[in-house]
């Protein structure tokens, strides 16, 4: 919540706009120095009017009444004020006043709808989603302050200029956490939450159209970097000394042999080790990200690597499977050793999954429906995108076809 720190009402009168010696009475409403006025639909004589005490002198019946009428009428607007606070909305000025006149249900601000997405998603989503739609969230109001020098938007005022502005925004902004600008498809993430959020403002009622029917995504389609059987089989050579080494290097090879995501490594435990339907013993989870249950049956190189860590001091002490340790410094230390393997790929630990995908199950005949499942997929197009088929898969298809047609 957004609380103010000045907040008054004064009512006053346009002595210039007088006619027959008559004026409106206005009511100015002022929060951190933000004003909105708003016409009471009173008038009183002008010679009448107590600028100081901002009340019409006199005792007469109509003086009275007039004044009754600020008195609750200052009230009322001090109430909305706090009735507003009392529900933990974004207030500003234009707010107070909406409520005031009853205009309010339509004046719920982007800050309201993100408070209310992620407190309705909290527990829906995964702690790292839900990250990057803080992130996204952080941009969003980073551009509303640059563009439109305000601190929250009205949701109501959205449009298909506010998108594509966002749009360009973010593919010219510079996070201090980058080293380079934003890239198109991370821009279209962005987006993607955005609408999602707007969409669920749009389901509760809080606005009454979309401003994104006019926008289409734009993905640039990447290809997914994965180890070939050569690179991968250089990396189990790989011999050292070097502990914090050694250990990252079993914790990528447990992915490429298992096609199981960092965060769920992590999570990892004995009580993970079920008998599977065959008898012998498969990994039994769900994925941190979506929920969804993964059933793996252990191959012997995590069977070895499961059993080389099982009385380590570094397994021991956390009840898991693999050794804990960070995703930046793990990724920072696969670097080290695809200098000493010669790997020219950006070894990064996702890239683990990639290489169980293609090189350890696609390009040796594991049906996509298989590998699918065991990578938690919910659709076939989701494994596609992430396995694709080597060359070498190709060549080997294709070989057995050319020998099928000489026969």
């Amino acid at each position: 919540m957004r609380s103010s720190t000045t907040f008054s009402v004064l009512f006053w009168i346009y002595t210039s706009r007088a006619k027959n010696n008559l004026s409106n009475i206005y009511a100015r409403i002022t929060l951190n120095g933000k004003r909105a006025n708003l016409s009471l639909k009173q008038k009183t004589n002008i010679n009448l009017w107590d600028p100081k005490r901002q009340k019409v002198k006199g005792n007469s019946k109509s003086a009275r009444e007039i004044n009754f009428y600020l008195d609750e009428t200052k009230s009322k607007i001090v109430q909305c004020y706090r009735d507003l606070i009392s529900q933990e909305r974004t207030i500003d000025v234009e707010l107070v006043k909406a409520r005031f006149l009853g205009e309010d249900k339509t004046k719920y601000t982007l800050s309201d709808i993100i408070d209310y997405h992620n407190d309705t998603m909290e527990s829906k989503l995964s702690r790292k989603t839900l990250c990057h739609y803080k992130t996204s969230q952080k941009y969003l109001l980073a551009y509303i302050e640059k563009k439109y020098n305000k601190e929250d938007f009205y949701l109501q005022e959205l449009n298909y200029s506010f998108v594509l502005g966002f749009e360009s925004f973010l593919r010219n902004y510079r996070p201090k956490h980058y080293q380079g600008k934003i890239g198109n498809n991370a821009v279209m993430k962005h987006i993607q939450r955005l609408r999602r959020m707007i969409t669920l403002a749009y389901h509760i009622e809080w606005i009454d159209r979309d401003p994104f029917v006019k926008f289409k995504p734009t993905l640039e389609k990447k290809e997914r970097e994965f180890l070939t059987d050569e690179e991968l089989q250089s990396i189990i050579n790989f011999s050292t000394d070097i502990e914090r080494l050694d250990v990252v290097k079993d914790l990528f090879l447990f992915s490429c042999y298992s096609g199981i995501s960092y965060s769920d490594i992590m999570s990892l435990s004995e009580d993970n080790l079920k008998q599977g339907v065959d008898g012998d013993l498969w990994i039994i989870a769900k994925r941190n990200k979506t929920g969804i249950p993964f059933k793996i049956p252990i191959l012997p190189l995590i069977e070895s690597l499961i059993e080389k860590y099982k009385i380590h001091p570094r397994t021991q002490s956390t009840n898991k499977l693999m050794p804990n340790i960070s995703n930046q410094r793990l990724n920072s230390y696969l670097k080290e050793i695809a200098d000493l393997c010669n790997i020219k790929k950006n070894l990064t630990f996702h890239m683990a999954r990639h290489t169980f995908a293609t090189t350890v199950t696609l390009s040796n005949g594991v049906p996509i429906e298989t590998v699918s499942k065991i990578l938690g997929h919910t659709k076939i197009s989701t494994t596609q995108i992430y396995a694709r088929v080597i060359e070498r898969k190709v060549s080997d298809d294709m070989l057995k076809l050319k020998n099928l047609l000489i026969k």
